[in-house]
């Protein structure tokens, strides 16, 4: 019976893997350079042209990655959130964390200057120094976690109690971006507008490498931790007749699922949903076994902002829509979905 019970959480976890790598090859593939598969496959393993090896590993490849990463980072972060707070609805964007990446951004844009015209074209508006804009939007970000999570350790703040302050911390954020857009030039509005989109594009590797150390540090953390997490489903009571420190088993996760947070919105902009819809979806495929939902949250998340961005990269081309308007567009109904369901079942 308990093999059962094993052997559909690990064939869900390899079809997630195996539809992750289809997708993959179609995200490489899709583009409008006219690289057809067994291009891309001699490119990847070394025996491309010139062409096709700019064009894939300079450009395709970093991007499907960090989408394979962020999303995985994203979606498991939201995973833990949502078990460390007992609220299904939480996700990275429940602590303010992406409101406050977003502040960081738009001082760097508005109050340093980092955005600017660079042309007539339609592509005019641009970020001179993305640096800047990645370490203030990650300064920042990180800024409000520890604001949460030093309350939660001196006022010894409930769940309940961690998600509203994060909700006020979200609403002073907005408020500091809305009065800082409103005193700055039109030029730079529309470069701190366009930094919020969220982008994969601007991926390197130099970021790809970040973000797989980030994300492969904080998934083994999470791993490790996982028979904690699921104590902590039982209820605090249970899991502290169990021996588990709730407090700074909360305090761990919360701040390494915002670190993850924080990482990828400072590289790629804001990206919402990932972290709401990839865990529910998993939930209710495979039950709350952490054991199984973290690495199957990881891989829902992956696919969902892979399959995200090729469409943004291909619904339209050769314009390239904001990745992070497609998977609003698409999560949104298919939370609201999700909630009916589970509503229905109670």
């Amino acid at each position: 019976m308990y093999h059962k019970y094993t052997a559909k959480k690990k064939v869900v976890i390899s079809l997630l893997f195996l539809l992750i790598v289809i997708a993959s090859l179609f995200a490489i593939n899709a583009g409008s350079a006219s690289l057809n598969l067994l291009q891309v496959i001699q490119a990847i393993l070394g025996d491309g042209t010139d062409v096709s090896d700019i064009v894939i590993w300079q450009i395709r490849l970093p991007r499907v990655l960090a989408a394979i990463i962020a999303g995985a980072g994203l979606s498991v972060a939201g995973c833990v959130m949502q078990n460390n707070l007992r609220n299904p609805l939480a996700s990275p964007s429940t602590l303010g964390v992406s409101n406050a990446a977003a502040f960081g951004a738009n001082v760097a844009i508005i109050v340093f200057g980092a955005g600017s015209i660079h042309s007539a074209g339609a592509d005019a508006v641009m970020i001179n120094n993305p640096y800047l804009v990645t370490a203030s939007a990650f300064i920042w970000a990180m800024a409000g976690t520890g604001i949460i999570l030093l309350l939660a350790r001196f006022r010894s703040f409930s769940p309940e109690a961690m998600v509203l302050a994060g909700v006020a911390l979200s609403s002073l954020f907005s408020a500091g971006t809305i009065l800082i857009q409103y005193f700055a030039q039109d030029v730079q509005v529309a470069a701190a507008v366009f930094w919020t989109f969220g982008d994969l594009g601007r991926a390197t590797w130099n970021e790809v490498f970040i973000l797989a150390g980030i994300v492969g540090f904080s998934f083994i953390y999470f791993m490790f931790r996982r028979w904690e997490y699921n104590a902590l489903d039982s209820g605090e009571e249970t899991a502290k007749s169990l021996g588990v420190h709730v407090e700074n088993i909360r305090m761990g996760g919360m701040f390494i699922a915002s670190l993850i947070t924080a990482v990828s919105v400072s590289f790629l902009g804001i990206i919402g949903f990932i972290g709401l819809v990839g865990p529910q979806i998993m939930r209710r495929i495979i039950g709350e076994d952490h054991r199984y939902l973290i690495p199957a949250s990881a891989l829902a998340g992956s696919v969902l902002l892979l399959v995200s961005d090729t469409l943004a990269r291909t619904m339209v081309a050769p314009v390239v829509l904001p990745v992070g308007a497609i998977t609003s567009f698409f999560g949104a109904p298919l939370f609201l979905y999700l909630l009916a369901r589970g509503y229905q079942k109670k």
